[in-house]
């Protein structure tokens, strides 16, 4: 029997002393055998009966497999100390298909079960042609240099883990020397210049061109306005959907190429990167330097896997994992449901997302009777099935999920349950509506303490959000990516509404990304009794950032027009808010965003609330937030 080639993974998702969750992408079918060893513990070899009812595998293509490990323990796990996994997949273990997986001094990949959060880990938009370095290196760093009964008790990605609608040229063309490895059937592609998934992705791959596929009329071109619209909005968001991943294997084999270093063994195989494109002069140039920051990606990936299999990773999806300003707008939701192409972009997309990192969030929320009918999809994609499907998943509404910990781990589906706007259909939809809202203050009764994670900021920088409003006015949300908690009366007063209710919780940590830059806040309510302590902790990007000279001016005006005596922060919808910004250690005057790749390290104190927020910079730095009282302002 040929060895078995892991494409991605092991990555351990959601853990706790009852409870394992593992991922992993293969080659091949497998038998999974586990043995789990405690360090100051007899080892525990799991049956094949036990393994069984938790194992599901999806077959992708002829050479793609993806498996989950989802298992209920039959005696529960010790905490706060490292816990050995041999993990056999076909009787091999992890020396023959991941052999930089462990630590060096260590026998075995391990993990440290951590239910009270003590210390956690979060960070979101990894975009692979950025140049600065990548975050996640750090949280290997952090991993090889801290003594595992002091690691963090999870690593949350709060969005943005791939970029389906911004992907660097060098990056698609690897896309499309992968897929033939993987032997996925061929898809049908509706109302397309090109008509199958296999021309595009080998004879007409349309680089750099992509919103050209579609046949030129009304219908079509305004659906490019939507999707393929980002070219227009350099600063706030996107500004390349030139490349947009479009099949359902580009989605899943780019999910592969950012986690793992073993597909592009595949991909450069020969030695070298594959041949560039027919480009011009400039664009060639352009080719040249991604393929240089690409490669210093890829050098990292092996601590990248490396990470993952050792840390309970939680995700959840921001617009870029699906498309660029993702149901934004009522307006953008028709344009982009209505059209059998982009339908199916979107919907590829999200079926990407389901299988590579909503389903190891939460196994039980994804009914065996859908994952039959993705395994239809899988074997036969672009047939009515596969339409069908991706229409049941745009209803789907349990993207959002708990993990257990203490305080609880409450995560935000921000995206498919949005509110959309009475006055407008282009005014900006609220983040989630009011039923999901109350759903979420059900949720919270009676907790003490939680941590909440929202992909945007509840809690931004006033002046930007001013100016998207003033956009949003303009009739044109769309050029500043004008997607934020205040920009919709209905959801906003709603979620402030949850703060301040009697049985709220006493802490709040609410951890965002989304926005390519760092901050932190201290909310408290302003009223005769004392509300909860609220604090809006965002780390953003891993690998993306802010213009830096645009950033500056931005954070000083924001400063100086919304100071505690400006008459403007009457005019906010946090008015009844002090809202206290806690600068970073290295901030000159006036600064109070950290704009540097990387991600953040949160501690808490033993009631729930944060005693250090730290940034670990990609490039090594580490920057303290001064968690002290300034001055306060009312917003």
């Amino acid at each position: 029997m040929a060895a078995v080639k892991v494409w991605a993974g092991p990555i351990l998702r959601r853990l706790t002393p009852e409870r394992l969750t593992f991922w992993l992408a293969t080659d091949a079918p497998v038998r999974l055998d586990l043995t789990l060893t405690p360090q100051d513990g007899a080892a525990i070899r799991l049956s094949q009966d036990h393994l069984k009812a938790g194992h599901t595998e999806l077959k992708a293509g002829a050479k793609l497999y993806f498996q989950l490990l989802d298992i209920h323990l039959p005696t529960a796990l010790p905490t706060q100390q490292p816990i050995y996994y041999q993990l056999l997949l076909n009787g091999e273990r992890w020396q023959q298909w991941a052999p930089d997986l462990c630590f060096a001094d260590q026998p075995e990949p391990f993990f440290v079960l951590q239910p009270d959060v003590r210390q956690l880990l979060h960070g979101s938009c990894r975009k692979p042609h950025h140049p600065a370095a990548d975050g996640l290196l750090q949280v290997e760093q952090l991993l090889a240099e801290t003594a595992p009964e002091q690691w963090p008790a999870l690593l949350m990605l709060s969005g943005d883990q791939i970029y389906a609608d911004d992907v660097a040229t060098p990056m698609l063309v690897a896309i499309h020397q992968l897929l033939p490895q993987l032997g996925l059937p061929d898809e049908a592609l509706p109302c397309s210049e090109v008509a199958s998934a296999g021309a595009l992705h080998q004879q007409q791959p349309y680089y750099l061109k992509r919103e050209a596929l579609l046949p030129d009329n009304k219908l079509s071109r305004d659906m490019v306005t939507k999707v393929f619209g980002g070219v227009r909005k350099p600063v706030f968001t996107s500004d390349s959907a030139h490349n947009h991943l479009i099949s359902l294997g580009e989605v899943l084999a780019m999910y592969l190429l950012v986690w793992s270093p073993q597909p592009w063994q595949q991909v450069l195989a020969s030695g070298g990167w594959p041949a560039a494109p027919e480009l011009d002069a400039q664009l060639q140039q352009q080719y040249q330097q991604q393929q240089q920051i690409l490669q210093q990606f890829v050098d990292g990936l092996p601590r990248v896997r490396r990470a993952l299999a050792h840390l309970p990773v939680a995700m959840i999806f921001d617009d870029h994992d699906i498309t660029d300003d993702w149901n934004l707008t009522a307006a953008w939701e028709q344009a982009a449901y209505n059209h059998d192409f982009s339908a199916r972009i979107i919907g590829n997309a999200l079926l990407g997302y389901l299988m590579c990192q909503g389903w190891g969030n939460c196994p039980e929320a994804f009914s065996a009777d859908l994952l039959q009918q993705v395994q239809q999809v899988l074997a036969q994609p672009g047939q009515d099935l596969h339409d069908k499907l991706l229409q049941q998943l745009f209803r789907f509404n349990q993207w959002q999920y708990q993990w257990p910990t203490e305080p609880p781990l409450l995560v935000l589906d921000t995206r498919t349950q949005r509110w959309r706007s009475e006055r407008s259909l282009e005014s900006p939809s609220g983040l989630m509506d009011w039923e999901a809202i109350t759903d979420l203050q059900q949720r919270l009764l009676g907790l003490e303490a939680v941590i909440l994670v929202s992909p945007a900021p509840i809690f931004g920088v006033k002046l930007i959000e001013s100016i998207q409003r003033v956009f949003a006015w303009c009739g044109k949300p769309l050029l500043v990516d004008a997607e934020n908690w205040m920009a919709h009366p209905g959801a906003a007063h709603a979620m402030l509404n949850l703060f301040r209710h009697p049985k709220t919780p006493r802490h709040f940590v609410i951890l965002s990304g989304d926005v390519h830059y760092s901050f932190v806040y201290d909310i408290r309510l302003r009223g005769k009794r004392r509300g909860p302590d609220l604090w809006q902790i965002t780390s953003s990007g891993l690998k993306n950032e802010f213009p830096k000279k645009l950033l500056d001016v931005f954070d000083r005006l924001n400063r100086w027009l919304y100071s505690p005596r400006s008459p403007l922060n009457w005019f906010t919808r946090r008015r009844r808010m002090q809202v206290i910004p806690h600068k970073p250690e290295t901030a000159d005057p006036g600064e109070r965003l950290l704009n540097a790749s990387g991600v953040g390290l949160v501690t808490l104190n033993a009631d729930g609330s944060p005693r250090e927020v730290m940034q670990l910079c990609a490039d090594g730095r580490k920057i303290r937030f001064v968690l002290r009282e300034e001055e306060g302002r009312w917003e």
